[in-house]
């Protein structure tokens, strides 16, 4: 069952589908940026784009770190000496 689950997980991660996932007022600002020679409002925008993708992993991270050291913890209360 867990690695069912697994496996699903992972091909939910790794497979790749075209999508257009950036709305219309983005998308018209950065094209007419970019037909004028600035960049800068793209690169912005992809920095913008990275920092949402990253922060709810790194807050499960830091979550799944504090929830393994607190479990580390009780084990070796409960264990005699």
């Amino acid at each position: 069952m867990k690695f069912k689950i697994l496996v699903l997980l992972a091909a939910s991660f790794f497979s790749a589908l075209a999508a257009s996932a950036q709305c219309a007022m983005c998308r018209a600002s950065v094209e007419n940026n970019v037909s004028n020679g600035d960049t800068s409002i793209g690169a912005g925008l992809n920095n913008g784009i990275l920092y949402l993708v990253v922060m709810p992993y790194l807050m499960a991270g830091i979550l799944g770190y504090l929830w393994y050291r607190s479990s580390k913890k009780k084990k070796a209360k409960l264990q005699p000496r």
